[in-house]
């Protein structure tokens, strides 16, 4: 059987930006490195004075998406800059979406929670973004 594994090149991380004239999704510059949030669901103990054989009893709770991020090279002014900044000032929740080399996406509403900016002296200026997932992801595939 040949593997379906493939790298992450080409991958694309994109924010709703409503401040453009006509509203759209813009494009992060010189993203190198993107984690998606990692989905949990809350466990809810459930035990009651019968439960069976003296075990403990767990039902599903809420789903909780969690945080994602993504690293950049760091650009002070660029227009990536300024939307993640005015963002993070905003307090806005916004949709952002990923989409990934095979072209199938992930849509989100979030917050940006942390831009965490690295200068070193004798390598690239790079940028953490966090961002604090709400509700449900949407998954779809990106038209050819």
């Amino acid at each position: 059987m040949v593997t379906a594994a493939a790298i992450g090149w080409s991958t694309a991380y994109e924010i709703w930006d409503a401040s453009l004239t006509t509203p759209a999704f813009a494009f992060v510059a010189e993203v190198n490195s993107v984690t998606p949030g990692a989905a949990e669901v809350d466990r809810i103990d459930a035990t009651h004075m019968q439960s069976p054989n003296r075990r403990r009893e767990y039902i599903a709770g809420l789903i909780d998406n969690g945080e994602a991020s993504f690293e950049m090279n760091f650009v002070p002014g660029s227009a990536s800059d300024v939307l993640i900044r005015g963002l993070l000032d905003s307090g806005a929740s916004v949709q952002h979406r990923i989409t990934f080399p095979n072209g199938h996406r992930v849509s989100y509403n979030a917050v940006i929670t942390g831009y965490e900016k690295e200068i070193p002296v004798d390598d690239k200026m790079t940028a953490t973004v966090t961002v604090a997932v709400s509700g449900a992801e949407t998954w779809d595939e990106a038209a050819p």
